[in-house]
């Protein structure tokens, strides 16, 4: 395996990490956003306010998410090792 077949790997790695985690990570911002709004305008100032509400739609994000999630990990796990037969 080459230098640069590593480093293809690698980049594809990171970038299905990112692909994955970009629903979750969007969905935390804002919900975050919209209750920070929501916080400074009525002066409340509970960090649990924030944080349950967040949790909640992270979870199910995850839940509508999760089948797409596995699949591309199994996609990415299944070529690699189709990389691997070739070797």
């Amino acid at each position: 395996m080459t230098e640069v077949a590593v480093v293809s790997l690698i980049r594809e790695a990171l970038f299905i990490a990112i692909k994955i985690s970009a629903p979750i990570l969007i969905t935390a911002l804002i919900v975050g956003l919209i209750l920070g709004i929501i916080q400074t305008t009525t002066s409340i100032q509970e960090p649990t306010i924030a944080f349950v509400p967040r949790l909640i739609a992270i979870f199910i994000v995850i839940i509508i998410f999760a089948s797409w999630m596995v699949r591309t990990m199994t996609d990415y796990t299944r070529n690699i090792f189709m990389m691997i037969e070739k070797i």
